[in-house]
């Protein structure tokens, strides 16, 4: 089958500046495209020209004819006003029909699209859905129209372990075509069947690699382990012509114009693929206070209702240096509640809260509400002037920003224009420049680039204080947190060494459910004696199967008629196919009842 998708040498500039230059790819259908790349790379950009909403400012895209494509936001945006069930019937009436949809029965597609997405309540207003459930409405809102290519720009922000689960089941076994921007390595590895990377290193601005997120990483590191040496070798001829032009005119007179003409490519070509290799990264690293006190925060007994719902209740908790506690659970569970109290933003219903003397708490927001959109980069990173103060010392904000990856050119702009990403990168460096004892951290790794995510990593386990982080990356959590804690959102906590610790109790109290009780099976009645078969009753019995044949075509045909379009729109149509379908069915199993008795009876 000819691609959905073909993109010819695209390229795409921003404020002067080129995103990416002469990409080509193309998207077959049923595949399942996974794209990574630094922050701000352009990645959110290259799906909207994929989409359409954002010409490329040179190359070709070409969709195959008749194409659907639907796309999902990182921060999905819905009108004011709507229930869940009306957003998804205004996507819907976004997306054309289908050919062979001539009119499909709208209210069975939007039921069945919200009860994928595990919504059993469509009637909710969208203003009080959590950003998880505000993303799978989003996913809905996609797929609700059979696509045949569908976008999805950060999908799993905001969703928890279930609901993330939920979304790789759904992209393994839905028929449509995905391109996936993520920065996660698990939701990667489990989903995709091919790979890019957007990175100016490699030869097209692509690297592309056919198989999974692992098989990915091998191969690229084949391939920069050989670009370096191409390096190191290329610099050692630019040493030598070097030293040779330096000898003067006297030696240069002696060779020819074309070895300095060739000297000066290759001085040329050197500082090209330096230039390149040099990736766009953060140097994080949290600033601790040095305190020493082995009891930084004690709750004991801490409990809290909102909105008359219970979140937590008898929780004891101590927090002292070293210690990295993951928060786990359902969205809603009270997750982000205990950081706001632990925080002291909040005031428990029950129990009580203890912070050591003069100890500091540093909290990360995952809405960054103090970031001003219209403050300049500069401003956002160093409020106080052109320095900020690190460590003791004075960083000049050109230094303070090339640190997180951003360079001079970049401080005018606003931090409006910024990625996802890059505002992360942003809240994280003000958060840098405040003394811990205690790191709160609320979903710090929405956006980031999988480069950045691997630093923070990194800092976050060199932290000496104490860390409480929740976070959906699986491989963070399971990586960085000493202990986790899982909240079931009725209550209950639990404490568990790992991921697989804290699924597997999840599983074992689902299963310990109770279950209604059975009455006990009544003693068994002494067997009738056979009654034989009358002449009427032979003839029904032989032909019985041409009875229940002709129930079984009657159920067929009703059940083809459900499921065609035109009967499914006209309400009338509906109603006696539906009728007819359940009348087949108990003449169908009756039938069997009487075909089975029958059989009882004979000799």
């Amino acid at each position: 089958m000819p691609p959905l998708l073909h993109l010819s040498d695209v390229g795409l500039s921003f404020g002067g500046r080129a995103l990416f230059e002469h990409v080509s790819l193309t998207v077959d259908p049923g595949e399942r495209l996974g794209v990574i790349g630094r922050n701000g790379c352009g990645k959110t950009s290259l799906l909207s020209g994929i989409a359409g909403t954002l010409p490329f400012d040179e190359g070709e895209r070409r969709l195959a004819k008749g194409v659907r494509l639907a796309r999902v936001e990182q921060e999905p945006c819905f009108p004011p006003g709507l229930t869940c069930r009306q957003a998804v019937r205004a996507a819907l009436h976004r997306l054309p029909a289908a050919p062979h949809e001539e009119a499909s029965d709208e209210e069975v597609r939007i039921a069945k699209t919200l009860a994928l997405l595990g919504f059993d309540a469509p009637e909710q207003a969208v203003e009080i859905l959590s950003g998880g459930w505000r993303m799978r409405l989003a996913v809905a809102c996609a797929l609700v129209s059979d696509p045949d290519l569908v976008l999805l720009d950060e999908p799993t922000n905001h969703l928890d372990l279930d609901g993330i689960l939920a979304l790789e089941e759904l992209i393994r076994t839905h028929r449509a075509a995905f391109v996936v921007v993520t920065h996660d390595r698990a939701f990667l590895e489990r989903t995709v069947t091919r790979m890019v990377e957007l990175d100016r290193r490699y030869p097209g601005g692509t690297f592309t690699q056919e198989g999974t997120y692992s098989r990915f990483l091998e191969k690229r590191a084949e391939l920069l382990a050989g670009r370096a040496q191409t390096l190191e070798s290329l610099d050692n001829r630019v040493r030598r012509e070097i030293e040779w032009l330096r000898r003067g005119p006297k030696a240069r007179s002696t060779k020819a114009q074309g070895r300095i003409d060739e000297a000066h490519r290759l001085i040329d070509e050197l500082a090209r693929m330096k230039a390149d290799q040099r990736v766009a990264g953060a140097e994080l690293e949290f600033v601790a206070s040095g305190r020493r006190t082995k009891r930084l925060l004690v709750a004991r007994g801490l409990g809290i209702s909102l909105g008359g719902r219970r979140l937590l209740h008898d929780l004891d908790l101590v927090l002292g240096p070293g210690r990295r506690l993951g928060l786990v659970g359902p969205n809603g569970s009270g997750k982000t509640t205990l950081l706001r109290l632990l925080a002291g933003e909040l005031q428990p219903d029950e129990g009580e809260l203890r912070l050591a003397e003069h100890v500091q708490v540093v909290t990360f927001d995952q809405h960054r509400r103090e970031l001003d959109p219209d403050q300049s980069l500069r401003n956002a990173l160093a409020p106080e002037g052109d320095a900020v103060v690190y460590r003791g010392q004075q960083v000049h904000v050109v230094g303070w920003a090339a640190r997180f990856g951003f360079d001079a050119a970049a401080l005018a702009q606003p931090v409006g224009r910024l990625s996802g990403g890059e505002r992360a990168r942003v809240q994280i460096a003000r958060l840098m420049l405040r003394p811990a004892d205690v790191l709160l951290l609320d979903e710090p790794t929405n956006d980031l680039d999988i480069a950045t995510l691997q630093v923070l990593e990194e800092s976050l386990l060199d932290f000496p204080g104490a860390l409480v982080l929740v976070s959906h990356d699986r491989y963070l959590l399971d990586r960085v947190c000493t202990t986790l804690l899982g909240l079931d959102g009725e209550g209950g906590v639990s404490y568990h060494a790992d991921l697989a610790q804290w699924q597997a109790w999840r599983k074992e109290r689902r299963d310990a459910l109770p279950r209604r009780a059975s009455k006990p099976p009544p003693p068994p009645k002494p067997a009738p004696l056979k009654k034989p078969l009358s002449w009427k009753e032979k003839r029904e019995l032989e032909g019985m199967e041409t009875a229940i044949a002709a129930a079984e075509a009657r159920l067929a045909e009703a059940t083809r008629a459900l499921e065609n379009p035109s009967v499914a729109s006209n309400a009338v149509d509906a109603e006696r196919w539906f009728k007819a379908q359940l009348e087949a069915r108990a003449e169908a199993d009756a039938l069997y009842a009487r075909w089975a008795e029958l059989e009882a009876r004979l000799p």
